[in-house]
């Protein structure tokens, strides 16, 4: 299959990094284009040590441009969580008329 290439970033607590890497591999056997985070703090236990306070401000604002870059976002809401940052990256989506999936059944 060769042709025009759907677009999503995943979203989502890093915690979740299992999730992310099972999504990844699923998402691009369907033949669509992955953009995921670059690092996984809360699951590599990251935060306080490589990722201060300023780097996570920095980290949060090049994930919403890879919402940019995104015909839409997936968001891994694993047993319903969704977090601030989480949040935010769906509220910014929807006001770039993203279209979002969610792992699991969403009730927002």
């Amino acid at each position: 299959m060769v042709g025009k290439y759907k677009v999503v970033t995943l979203c989502g607590s890093t915690k979740f990094k299992e999730d992310f890497i099972k999504v990844q591999k699923e998402l691009t056997l369907q033949g669509i284009i992955v953009i995921s985070v670059g690092l996984f703090g809360h699951a590599d236990g990251e935060f306080g040590t490589i990722i201060t306070d300023e780097i996570k401000i920095m980290l949060d604002d090049i994930h919403k441009r890879k919402i940019d870059m995104a015909d839409e976002i997936f968001v891994i809401n694993k047993n319903g969580y969704i977090g601030s940052s989480t949040r935010s990256e769906i509220k910014y989506a929807k006001e770039h008329g993203k279209k979002i999936g969610y792992l699991e059944p969403n009730y927002e």
